[in-house]
């Protein structure tokens, strides 16, 4: 039986202002436009440290307006056994 490939979905928060929209489907960035009801989003991006010494950043969420969105990729709570 061959498994189907599921979907990803995605959270957004923002602490600042106490902001969480969930079921964002697979294009999150689209999604927290269209709720917000702004036009342009900018890539948001953390620092990681690497045991080597180097620094990497990684994409971690988008600023929209006065918004600062962290994203998360939602898991499904029970998996198929």
């Amino acid at each position: 039986m061959e498994k189907e490939k599921r979907q990803k979905d995605y959270m957004a928060w923002e602490p600042r202002h106490g902001v969480t929209h969930h079921a964002l489907g697979p294009h999150p960035r689209k999604a927290l436009l269209e709720r917000t009801g702004y036009k342009n989003a900018t890539k948001m991006y953390v620092d990681v440290h690497q045991k080597d010494g180097t620094t990497k950043a990684f994409h971690c969420g988008y600023v929209i307006g006065p918004y600062w969105f962290s994203l998360y990729e939602v898991e499904p709570f029970r998996k198929e056994a």
